[in-house]
């Protein structure tokens, strides 16, 4: 993906700091998943909301994905082939008007049985964290989470 114009140049001497920006990135993507993650240790998963359109993503994500297993290790490589890549740009750019940073890149775990960590983690765009991290938590996949931060609660 190119950050200039389509035929303009970048002269080095005029462009920002891509490393400064890279770093920026990077800090607000961990913003987003220890934030979620907090949340999650918080309220049962299955009892959250993340957006007001919770309900039309998930009709959408069950209808356009309907072979997709919330509770399965996310093929990673089959999510970004040419053909993946597809289908998840037609359902992301519903979004486009209805969802902010809708196409915002952020991270999201593999699986819904283990915690963010470098293997267990993939980077994805907001839409599709959004459709998948809904799918887990209607499915109850994520409430383990808040059940081990309030083991008494059991």
């Amino acid at each position: 993906m190119s950050l200039e114009p389509a035929g303009a140049s970048l002269n080095p001497e005029q462009a920002e700091n891509f490393e400064d920006i890279e770093k920026q990135f990077a800090v607000k993507v961990v913003q987003h998943m220890e934030t979620y993650w907090n949340i999650l240790e918080q309220f049962r998963g299955s009892k959250l909301r993340l957006t007001k359109y919770d309900d039309e993503i998930y009709e959408h994500f069950k209808k356009e994905f309907p072979d997709f297993d919330a509770t399965a290790t996310i093929n990673e490589d089959e999510m970004k082939s040419k053909e993946g890549k597809e289908r998840w740009r037609k359902f992301i750019a519903e979004y486009e008007k209805k969802v902010e940073d809708f196409n915002f890149g952020t991270m999201l775990r593999a699986n819904p049985k283990f915690e963010y960590g470098e293997k267990e983690t993939i980077f994805a765009v907001r839409m599709q964290f959004y459709a998948i991290e809904i799918a887990r938590n209607r499915g109850g996949l994520n409430d383990w989470i808040y059940e081990k931060a309030h083991p008494q609660e059991k």
